[in-house]
């Protein structure tokens, strides 16, 4: 038990800390694959930010490796057992919705929004500022620490594949991720993508054009866009969509009349991440599920009764014929993420993310998906992530959860999450704050935001939890 007053320590750095968290959130580290090349494999952004956090680690005297623009550290300490903390600055599209400039932070009513205050800037900085503590103050310690930051977290991981293929170094014993929530993710569910393919084509008296929606397959599409022609006016149009939003829990709907008597359908839903397809409103499948009214044939029909039928509000994957339960980690759950048809491509797809628990398999999903009508065929990504778990029993939970009883008077307990941290990369890993229960979630939404309070709680719990473990 140490006596050292660390609540005292972080406001003695409140300024400091949000000085420098104010920075990383200024830059857009939005991955952009229409700008990337060698020197920036996941496009600008994703680099700035990485560079500006190894700068400020410099600056406080630490010593830093940039690994090729894909992932960096720096490392703290002596000793035979390496404690490694795994966070991110990239982040998802800021997407539409937004009250302030999503790269312009704003503290108001105690909440700081922009994007990545609370996944996964806003946690980096209070880890890294309970971290400098420990330095500061010159404590004994009897292990390293190795503070590595990711650049490609939200898509594909990539750029973790790439750090411990190319950094020359073991991987850490053991490590936490500052990427979810308190008391402690000590289980995730595996991850993967599966993606249904359509022959393309229309045979109706209606065509469809095109169907777009969703940025990203752990995002629920906030919104999506068809463009369509044929047996329809604008007049029709716009009164079936205004009783359809009306009858439905969509935020918004409209229709453009475009050239050659084309119009484009819109409807707008409320953006969720992807572990929790629930707490969205799929803007796809409901516009899906407005168009299947109408006369398509042929493939087009298949892609849009599939999307707007057997996909509508099926986040357990329940209609798909997927569902699966696990006593300990839970339901499996399902976002249709990303929506791509175009009358003439020869591949139209629908992008699922799957987060499943123990039990069953992606071999298994994509078995149940191939059985689906109208549906061509069915891949796999090339990338996901098995289940993971860390037992209660492991010294790091331990540790971890006795600090966090500690500083909140709150029992710990373990939790079994769907999404992914960086916590899996080991397999002693788990995640590790830096919400508190209760918490609004905001990560992947509009006005996304971190309570200010919350994070100066959380860089004193991370640096009692540090130091008990490396000291």
């Amino acid at each position: 038990m140490t006596t050292i007053d660390f609540k005292a320590e972080v406001d003695k750095r409140r300024e400091a800390m949000m000085a420098d968290l104010f920075t990383l959130l200024s830059i857009n580290s939005e991955r952009d694959d229409s700008l990337a090349d060698a020197q920036h494999p996941f496009g600008p952004g994703p680099v700035k930010a990485l560079e500006k956090f190894l700068e400020i680690a410099e600056r406080d005297g630490y010593e830093t490796k940039n690994v090729d623009n894909y992932a960096g550290h720096f490392t703290f300490g002596e000793g035979q057992e390496e404690l490694g903390i795994f966070a991110h600055m990239d982040v998802v599209p800021a997407g539409s919705g937004w009250d302030t400039d999503p790269y312009t932070p704003v503290i108001k009513d105690g909440k700081l929004y922009a994007r990545g205050s609370s996944d996964d800037k806003g946690p980096t900085v209070a880890c890294y500022y309970g971290l400098k503590i420990i330095k500061d103050l010159g404590l004994p310690v009897s292990k390293k620490v190795r503070f590595v930051v990711g650049t490609d977290e939200e898509s594909g991981w990539a750029d973790m594949d790439y750090y411990f293929e190319h950094v020359g170094l073991p991987e850490p014993d053991f490590g936490f991720s500052p990427d979810a929530e308190f008391p402690i993710i000590n289980g995730e569910k595996g991850n993967i993508t599966a993606y249904l393919h359509f022959a393309g084509q229309n045979e109706g008296d209606v065509v469809l054009h095109s169907f777009k929606g969703g940025l990203r397959e752990n995002m629920v599409p906030e919104s999506a866009t068809a463009v369509l022609s044929g047996g329809v006016t604008l007049e029709d149009l716009e009164a079936k969509l205004k009783a359809f939003v009306a009858d439905q829990p969509v935020a918004s709907g409209h229709v453009e009349a475009l050239s050659d008597g084309q119009f484009q359908v819109t409807v707008v839903g409320k953006s969720a991440h992807g572990a929790h397809p629930e707490a969205g409103i799929n803007g796809a499948t409901y516009l899906a599920a407005f168009l299947s009214d109408f006369a398509f044939a042929g493939p087009a029909a298949d892609y849009l009764k599939v999307a707007g039928t057997v996909l509508l509000a099926d986040h357990y994957a329940e209609t798909t014929g997927v569902a699966h339960t696990d006593e300990r980690m839970g339901q499996l759950t399902m976002n249709a993420g990303v929506f791509n048809f175009s009358a003439v491509s020869e591949d139209n797809t629908i992008a699922l993310n799957f987060r499943y628990p123990q039990g069953t398999s992606p071999e298994e999903i994509q078995d149940k998906l191939s059985s689906l009508e109208g549906v061509a065929s069915v891949t796999l990504s090339s990338t996901g992530h098995t289940p993971h778990y860390v037992p209660m029993e492991d010294p790091l939970v331990a540790t971890l959860l006795d600090v966090y009883e500690r500083h909140t008077g709150l029992r710990g307990h373990e939790q079994i999450i769907g999404g992914g941290t960086f916590g899996r990369l080991l397999k002693r890993g788990v995640a590790y704050g830096a919400m508190f229960p209760g918490y609004t979630d905001t990560m992947h939404q509009a006005n996304e935001f971190a309570d200010v309070e919350d994070l100066y709680r959380a860089a004193a719990i991370y640096a009692e939890a540090i130091y008990e473990l490396i000291k």
